[in-house]
């Protein structure tokens, strides 16, 4: 299998604490995952790592919105020059507008924080590089799978799952599932997208709300007591040209394999009937019972991998995944299958 992997991507190593579940914690989106992944496939058998070549930037309008790339591009730099921050500083939002009020688009970086920002993910010195890294390995994989391979996988990171058209968060900045998709048809091929990360791909939803020719499926914790909260309902199925062209499959917190596999089965059913001719895989790992959302084990991942391979071509993107042992056990199971 070809598997894609930019150095870049240790740019974006956040190191500041965030607050989560009311107390701090040390990043968990960090560097060493990438690594960690990379260490891992080492004892695959037939498993070639290939740096990606530059990808063509204006490839990013398919998914986003050039003002929020124009920020993302030159945030940090604008953020250091108006606060005096260092340059290993970490940006990020502190102030976000109240919806429904009228008012001018900001101009100043703190004020432009808070109305790309839907978290309180940081943006370092390195993010956009990374971040362009990471969306040059989707790219390569995409376009592998589009000249014939049969499969192709991307250590993307900053991963990208919950990146909107012109919104960051979830650890995402720049949407590398979507990316693939959308420069897959792009070149006039029908896409499904599989998202099976344990949080909701809202950033891809919201991308291709309103598209018919790509398929959006998402098996998730239930978003009313999970991130990302606001969207993930089985109700969101699209809208205008886009109307029947999304499906989430929310699933109850705690579920094992026996209830994961059911809904895996739907999803593959509506990617059949839907005429994909490629399959993008968004691969989160973060299922796993130590994540605290799904609870699935080691023992289920060769199966996730065996679910997932359709026949179809396809491009497996990286996303979610944390816990120690688990990225190394989990996402090499899963390759193992398309193999």
């Amino acid at each position: 299998m070809l598997v894609y992997a930019h150095p870049d991507h240790r740019l974006h190593d956040p190191s500041e604490p965030h607050r989560f579940g009311g107390v701090l914690l040390p990043p968990a989106e960090t560097a060493a995952r990438a690594d960690r992944i990379l260490s891992a496939l080492a004892h695959l058998e037939a498993v070639d790592v290939v740096c990606p070549p530059p990808m063509d930037e204006q490839d990013l309008l398919l998914v986003h919105e050039p003002d929020y790339l124009e920020f993302l591009r030159t945030a940090h730099h604008r953020w250091r020059v108006a606060t005096g921050a260092p340059a290993d500083g970490e940006a990020v939002a502190y102030i976000r507008p109240l919806p429904g009020l009228p008012g001018r688009p900001p101009t100043h970086v703190d004020a432009q924080l808070g109305v790309y920002s839907n978290d309180v993910d940081p943006i370092l010195e390195g993010t956009w590089p990374a971040a362009l890294s990471a969306a040059a390995s989707v790219v390569a994989a995409a376009r592998a799978v589009h000249g014939g391979h049969d499969a192709a996988y991307a250590i993307s990171r900053p991963p990208g799952h919950h990146a909107g058209p012109a919104t960051f968060g979830g650890y995402c900045y720049l949407n590398n599932t979507a990316l693939a998709a959308a420069w897959l048809a792009a070149r006039g091929t029908r896409v499904a997208v599989v998202d099976v990360d344990t949080h909701h791909g809202n950033g891809t939803q919201a991308v291709f709300w309103e598209r018919g020719d790509i398929l959006t499926v998402s098996i998730h914790g239930d978003p009313g007591v999970h991130f990302p909260f606001f969207s993930g309902f089985p109700e969101e199925r699209g809208d205008g040209a886009g109307s029947g062209a999304n499906l989430n499959l929310p699933l109850p917190s705690g579920s094992r394999w026996p209830v994961y596999r059911s809904a895996l089965e739907e999803a593959i059913e509506a990617v059949s009937s839907f005429g994909a001719e490629i399959l993008v895989v968004a691969l989160g790992v973060d299922t796993h019972v130590t994540d605290g959302v799904l609870a699935l084990t080691d023992e289920d991942y060769p199966l996730l991998g065996q679910g997932l391979r359709t026949g179809l071509p396809t491009v497996i993107v990286q996303e979610g995944g944390y816990g120690e042992g688990v990225l190394e056990q989990a996402v090499p199971a899963v390759l193992a299958a398309f193999s």
